[in-house]
């Protein structure tokens, strides 16, 4: 999700507006610019994992799909969404926190509480915190989000991107990093047994822990703007997303990592065509 007080964009049912230093992936021999999406052949995994091309077209489509413009070979869209036909497509996931709306179809023991028994919020985006601090309860939220990813898998997805693997750290200190990790692991396990690639969400500094994880690429928001790119370039392997925010973050981004991270410059609120506060630019 955008950070730093940028405005987070809508996942299903949300509104706009309210809405990743590990050794590299063991890949395919291609370097540079690929000519396509590498399948993933590390022991473990199934070997249609496909990953996705690096330094190619890039466009983040999570506040509603629209055609994609030239030149584009990724898109990332809502799960709500259907992906791109003959497009490397990633399906958005708000897996560690309840959206709003969606607050009361979750299990209150799910919802984590701090110990006056009050459900802890993401503020920024009045979204309670799941609680994942025993292996039960993160088995339990696993269950829920896995039929998420199920259906970007039957819509025929080819990446997952669960959002919000940094809400421990909103969690005053009730969550850790063990417990993001040890989550992320139980939905990437899925993911892969559906042979879909898992993207990291921002959370650079967990991008050392990528493979205990399960991650495979990285979604970055704003690394341009706050100098975070290397981080995710090395531990992927510049099997890197990253989606910029201002003009100055795409220029920083553009100067540096150009020629080898996949980058665009988009709106906060991530609009579609047409809207007046819509904005792409690759340059």
């Amino acid at each position: 999700m955008p950070t730093r007080g940028v405005s987070r964009v809508p996942g299903p049912g949300r509104t706009a507006g309210t809405a990743l230093l590990a050794v590299a992936v063991a890949m395919s021999a291609l370097t540079g610019c690929d000519s396509g999406s590498a399948p993933d052949e590390r022991p473990g995994k199934p070997a249609a994992v496909r990953l996705p091309p690096r330094h190619a077209g890039f466009d983040y489509q999570i506040g509603g799909g629209y055609p994609p413009p030239a030149g584009v070979r990724i898109v990332s869209r809502d799960r709500s969404d259907s992906p791109a036909p003959g497009l490397y497509n990633i399906c958005y996931v708000n897996a560690f926190q309840a959206q709003p709306e969606e607050r009361s179809s979750w299990p209150a023991d799910l919802l984590l509480r701090d110990g006056h028994g009050k459900v802890v919020i993401d503020e920024d985006w009045h979204e309670p915190l799941l609680d994942l601090r025993t292996p039960a309860r993160r088995k339990r939220v696993a269950d829920r989000v896995n039929q998420w990813i199920d259906g970007c898998a039957k819509k025929g997805y080819d990446a997952v991107e669960p959002d919000n693997y940094d809400s421990y750290t909103r969690s005053h200190h009730l969550l850790t990093a063990a417990d993001a990790t040890a989550f992320m692991r139980l939905i990437s396990r899925h993911a892969h047994g559906l042979n879909l690639a898992v993207g990291q969400k921002n959370t650079a500094e967990l991008a050392g822990r990528r493979q205990q994880a399960g991650l495979d690429f990285a979604v970055a928001e704003e690394c341009g703007q706050y100098d975070e790119c290397e981080v995710y370039a090395k531990a992927f392997d510049d099997r890197v997303v990253d989606i910029e925010y201002t003009d100055s973050g795409l220029r920083k981004a553009v100067a540096r990592w150009g020629e080898r991270l996949s980058i665009v410059r988009r709106d906060v609120d991530v609009s579609t065509p047409g809207k007046p506060e819509y904005v792409r630019k690759v340059r």
